[in-house]
């Protein structure tokens, strides 16, 4: 195997080598070396002439295509033909060892001794030695040029070369395309050249070029101080490229070698994300239960068995936790009234799907998973997620100061403590348990009317500035409106019992499904004052067992109003059908003509603004809040018509219209449009429109609207004075003789899992079994 000479023994040795002609341009010799092997014979190269310019110019080109050479860097390079130069190669004489050693001696002379320690000698290669460079450049990612003193040699030193390189970074390698950025736009024509006076004259290039004949040779040497274009003192690189450069160099991963090993890996993001939500108020977030979730992440095993069972474990909790944070029902509650929702058409359920994604919020996350992705390059994120879950966790759980008087601290905190809601909320309830209204018996010569109770299902003044009908001329029409009546509930079952209890206070929500006194009773109690109860819907009732808690819990007796052979206009979320409500209250009309009673009360209920109802010929739409507003519209004009259909039938009566709860079309950041798991003012404050028809009464003038705070004990209360003073008695009437001491409620809404308590223009709610916190967003909600 060849083994290169060291220094000593080729510049002290000069009796052991050859005689030869004196070497007068070494460089000549350095453009024709071959790299020195077992296999390989050593050949001396005799530069030959330059062919001539145009032929020069044809062959460069053809080399430049095939080696990627720009055009610029082959002044003075004649590459000539390649069938010539290896020809000439061939018929070149051998070059001896002595010559070799004695060019490596002068070439050693000349350089420093510190560069001639740490520098080998650069050769360039050239023919086939420029070609093997330059694949194992394309191979190893380096540039041609940097081959220039690497001499390929032995396979076997190539691939331990190759090992022993670094791989290349991001940094470097846009670091390199900013160098040849700046040596394009040096070696551009019109660039201007300078002499680069650094370059040592003993370092030249030497030209090749096709001789004329075979035999003649002539060597070129061209000093590289005449031949280098200078580069620019200054050079300038594209933004992009510094930026990229910068951008690699900050990218990098902060050694992890001495830290503590503080990571979430993926989960970071789940925590981030959870943490913008909480910042705008989508979810409550309990920061303990996170905090103990993260903890757990840290933990890692060597056991493949043992790791695939925790992240099984962390991403269940994880998703679990993710629903326990979210403002829906509980998992209890949904499971509870699992049957109900199997009834949904499978378009509804995919139209309730669609209301839960926002694009602003999506696009919010995707910011906040950048930003944390840009951070935890610089930053540990795993450690700062962890302290911002125990500063949540230590601000919802204070650790107890130790250093106070026990007594000194319990007298601070009870004189800054907020009023106990819960305190308020028994006394309320304790308080409204006493409240009751008696229905007088009517006066022997009093003039009869009806009583008409319409019960409107998912209608709130929220709903009605969303569609932009709180000016319908019926609003106008009605005699009394009371504009801040709470139903204290957000669904149709509890609502409807309360309204038929409207005779006793607001009772608690769980105490509605157990019995009650007779007189709490509205339709019992008008009935044992002379009054025939009828009862009506425009849907059959099955869903949530609705009329069988109206008929077990509100005390109603009659049979529902046949409603067969009506138009069928609505198809409801469980397909069954919405029939039309003028239809139906015509009907009823009609049947009361044919009565000989005196005195008859009617409750009707009707389902017509039910979220997810379909107009008939539009079930492919994808979503039925577009059709909310044409419903709506629909209904209030059809009740102005059926109020003028009773002044037309002669029948004096008094009308109530009162909305169970709101639709919650427009929803807000803890329930989508749709939900009403929590009974919001948004949901529960509805518009309740009370109006004396027929019998050629005329009202005392304009619409009284009562802004004081009530619920259904007012409604008690202003049916028991017209039953003291009939407003039919004269062709007059004063509406603000019925709302004299009128009885106020404050607002106190529930239900199953939820209340929310009003408490000095402030709303507070409770979600099971979790701590008061302030509720203020429905207060834009119901100004909107």
């Amino acid at each position: 195997m060849h083994r290169t000479p060291k220094r000593p023994d080729y510049l002290h040795k000069p009796d052991e080598q050859e005689e030869q002609p004196a070497i007068t341009k070494p460089q000549s010799f350095v453009a024709n070396e071959q790299p020195l092997s077992e296999n390989t014979p050593h050949k001396l190269r005799t530069p030959i002439e330059p062919r001539q310019p145009g032929d020069d110019r044809n062959d460069g080109r053809r080399n430049i295509g095939r080696r990627n050479i720009p055009p610029n860097n082959l002044a003075g390079r004649s590459i000539g033909n390649r069938r010539a130069q290896i020809g000439l190669q061939r018929a070149q004489p051998t070059p001896t060892l002595a010559n070799y050693l004695s060019h490596l001696g002068e070439e050693a002379a000349a350089k420093p001794e510190n560069q001639q320690r740490d520098t080998p000698a650069e050769p360039q290669a050239t023919g086939s030695d420029q070609n093997e460079g330059r694949r194992n450049a394309g191979r190893r990612n380096i540039p041609p040029n940097h081959l220039a003193g690497h001499s390929i040699g032995n396979r076997r030193a190539q691939v331990g070369v190759q090992r022993a390189q670094p791989t290349p970074s991001l940094t470097n390698y846009l670091n390199h395309l900013g160098e040849e950025h700046e040596n394009q736009e040096r070696d551009a024509p019109g660039a201007p050249q300078a002499i680069d006076s650094d370059q040592p004259r003993d370092s030249a290039h030497a030209v090749q070029g096709n001789a004329a004949s075979p035999d003649e040779s002539v060597s070129l040497t061209v000093d590289a101080s005449s031949a280098r274009i200078a580069q620019p003192s200054h050079p300038t690189k594209p933004r992009w490229i510094s930026w990229l450069t910068w951008f690699a160099a900050h990218s990098k991963r902060p050694d992890t070698s001495s830290h503590t090993g503080i990571t979430l890996g993926i989960w970071g993001y789940y925590f981030a994300a959870k943490l913008a939500l909480l910042w705008m108020n989508l979810i409550s977030f309990h920061p303990l239960e996170n905090l103990a979730l993260a903890v757990f992440i840290l933990f890692s095993s060597a056991s493949q068995r043992l790791r695939r069972i925790r992240n099984t474990l962390i991403a269940v909790s994880a998703l679990a936790l993710l629903y326990y944070d979210s403002w829906l029902p509980p998992i209890a509650r949904v499971v509870a009234r699992a049957p109900s929702l199997a009834d949904f058409k499978l378009i509804y359920l995919l139209e309730l799907t669609t209301r839960f994604i926002s694009l602003p919020v999506i696009a919010i996350l995707l910011g906040v998973c950048l930003v944390y992705w840009i951070v935890s390059h610089r930053l540990r994120s795993g450690a700062l997620v962890i302290a911002c879950l125990a500063a949540l966790s230590l601000l919802e759980y204070p650790l107890p100061n130790w250093m106070t008087n026990p007594s000194d601290t319990l007298e601070q905190t009870a004189s800054t403590d907020k009023p106990s809601m819960d305190q308020i909320a028994q006394t309320f309830f304790s308080d409204e348990a006493q409240r009751s209204v008696s229905l007088p018996m009517p006066q022997a010569d009093a003039a009869p009317f009806d009583v008409i109770f319409i019960q409107v299902c998912s209608l709130s003044w929220d709903d009605l500035h969303y569609a932009g009908l709180d000016q319908h001329p019926l609003w106008q029409r009605f005699d009394i409106l009371l504009t801040k009546f709470n139903s204290a509930t957000s669904y149709s079952g509890p609502a409807a019992i309360r309204l038929l209890r409207a005779t006793c206070g607001q009772p608690e929500h769980s105490s509605m499904y157990s019995t009650m006194h007779d007189n709490c009773y509205l339709l019992n109690s008008l009935n044992n004052n002379g009054y025939e109860t009828n009862f009506a819907m425009n849907h059959d009732g099955k869903f949530d067992d609705l009329l069988g808690q109206i008929k077990s819990y509100g005390q109603v007796t009659a049979s529902p109003l046949p409603v067969n052979g009506l138009e069928i206009t609505q198809r409801s979320f469980n397909n069954s059908p919405v029939y039309d409500d003028l239809m139906v209250l015509n009907r009823w009309l009609e049947t009361r003509q044919q009565s000989a009673s005196p005195r008859v009360a009617l409750y009707y209920h009707t389902g017509s603004l039910h979220d997810g109802n379909f107009l008939l010929g539009t079930e492919s739409l994808p979503n039925t809040l577009q059709t909310y507003q044409k419903r709506l519209l629909t209904f209030l004009d059809e009740m102005e018509a059926f109020m003028q259909s009773l002044e037309q039938s002669g029948r004096r009566a008094v009308v109530f219209m009162i909305p169970e709860h709101g639709g919650a079309v427009r929803g807000d950041s803890r329930q989508i449009s749709g939900l009403r798991e929590i009974p919001t003012p948004a949901i529960t404050l509805v518009p309740v429109g009370i109006k004396v028809t027929g019998g050629n009464v005329q009202r005392k003038g304009d619409t009284l609207l009562i802004d004081q705070a009530t619920s259904y004990l007012a409604i008690s209360h202003i049916v028991a004075r017209m039953l003291e003073n009939s407003p039919f008695t004269s062709n007059t009437y004063a509406p603000s003789d019925y709302v004299a001491d009128l009885p106020s409620t404050r607002f106190i809404a529930q239900t199953e899992n939820a209340m929310v308590i009003e408490e000095n223009g402030r709303f507070h709610l409770k979600v099971g079994s979790q701590s008061w916190s302030d509720y203020t967003e429905f207060n834009i909600s119901t100004n909107r």
